[in-house]
């Protein structure tokens, strides 16, 4: 098994950033592309942003690309979240996942998720 444990999460103002972690433990030889998922209330989760193992790919949904950047440690099992110009609009539940084969995003596979840490962005 896998736990994926987010963290960074809180309550910025419009125009400010954040920067998510998530940590990675367990069989963490299986991982393969990492990334972030949203959910704001009373709306479906929604893929957010995917990095490749080697890193040398990434993909973003259309409303964060230019403001999100994601990366990667494998040294220390970590996937980060960098937010910047974040809006009211990215207020959400963020979640980290995982998944295993070694597809390029995580828009069509998931096999791990984390608990969660929510972003609250103010106008």
């Amino acid at each position: 098994q896998v736990q994926l444990v987010e963290s960074g999460g809180g309550s910025v103002q419009a125009g400010g950033s954040l920067r998510l972690s998530c940590a990675a433990s367990g069989r963490i030889f299986s991982l393969h592309t990492m990334g972030w998922f949203r959910q704001a209330p009373g709306k479906e989760r929604e893929f957010v942003a995917a990095i490749s193992w080697s890193g040398g790919s990434t993909d973003y949904t259309d409303s964060v690309k230019g403001r999100f950047t994601i990366s990667r440690d494998n040294a220390v099992n970590t996937v980060y979240l960098q937010m910047n110009n974040l809006k009211p609009e990215d207020t959400a539940v963020y979640y980290c996942a995982a998944e295993v084969l070694g597809a390029s995003t995580l828009r069509s596979r998931v096999d791990y998720w984390g608990q969660g840490t929510q972003v609250t962005v103010s106008s």
